[in-house]
């Protein structure tokens, strides 16, 4: 008994061992090239932007927006879980260039290169045509020097819903007179040869007016009004011209929410898109 209480105490001293971290100053490198990266891209679309025109600027937008549908009915199943998938063609088309929820075509869908069809001859038939008579409008232009200067207010591009031919005015060449339905000498031109052109074919003709944004705020803005106007003013100019009115299946104004430069003021925004629709 004596021996054992005087016996010394057992200590265990535990010691808790910790492996070594690591480096830990490598992580401002990856955030650095995430930065250096996105710079890059930055500096390379104000390039782009500054070294394209605006016909190459649409067509690289419309690369980056797909008009083709995934699935042509629907995302989901049948019964309770159905559903409509944002890739199915009910959807998707109506997205596109052509044929939106604002500018449906009678079938609702968008139809041409990109959208869904179900009559791929008649599809392809539609688009030689409109290839046709892109090539013969833009041909007479070169007629003589007087046409060549005209059609310097004429652009034209292949969409979903058909051949779009905008005329669009500029500094010293207006193609009304002041901010007035009064279409202009050069105008009467334009529509006489697109009217010539468009004769050849039977397709529906819809017509847009575009006007610029007023330098201050009107309380009763006559944007509208006046797009409308411009726009029932080239009617008036085709059909006169040979275009028989029952082709005629819309004319529209949509005053100055579709800018087709920067600056919503600038004289180029005074435009008539004239769509020769797809049957």
């Amino acid at each position: 008994m004596n021996a054992q209480a005087n016996a010394r105490p057992i200590i265990i001293k535990r010691k808790k061992v910790i492996a070594a971290g690591g480096h830990h100053g490598g992580a401002w490198k990856v955030a650095y090239a995430d930065f250096v990266t996105a710079m890059m891209a930055f500096f390379m679309l104000m390039w782009l932007l500054n070294a394209t025109t605006e016909k190459q600027r649409k067509g690289i937008a419309d690369y980056f927006s797909p008009t083709i549908p995934i699935n042509r009915i629907s995302g989901g199943g049948d019964g309770s879980f159905g559903g409509n998938s944002v890739f199915s063609e009910m959807t998707l088309p109506q997205n596109g260039t052509g044929a939106t929820s604002q500018r449906p075509t009678e079938a609702r869908q968008a139809r041409g290169e990109t959208g869904m069809s179900v009559d791929g001859a008649g599809q392809s038939q539609d688009q030689e045509v409109f290839t046709s008579l892109e090539a013969r409008l833009l041909g007479k232009g070169g007629e003589s020097k007087v046409m060549e200067n005209d059609f310097q207010h004429i652009t034209t591009r292949l969409t979903d819903e058909g051949l779009v031919i905008e005329i669009f005015a500029l500094r010293d060449t207006p193609l009304f007179e002041g901010a007035s339905d009064r279409p202009t000498a050069l105008l009467e031109n334009l529509a006489r040869v697109i009217s010539e052109t468009a004769q050849t074919v039977e397709n529906g003709i819809a017509i847009g007016g575009h006007v610029p944004a007023e330098p201050v705020v009107l309380a009763e803005p006559k944007n509208w009004q006046l797009s409308v106007a411009q726009a029932s003013a080239m009617r008036k100019l085709i059909e006169r011209a040979g275009i028989e009115t029952t082709r005629i299946k819309r004319v529209t104004g949509h005053a100055d929410r579709e800018p087709a430069v920067r600056n919503p003021m600038a004289i180029r925004n005074n435009r008539l898109e004239i769509v020769l629709l797809r049957d």
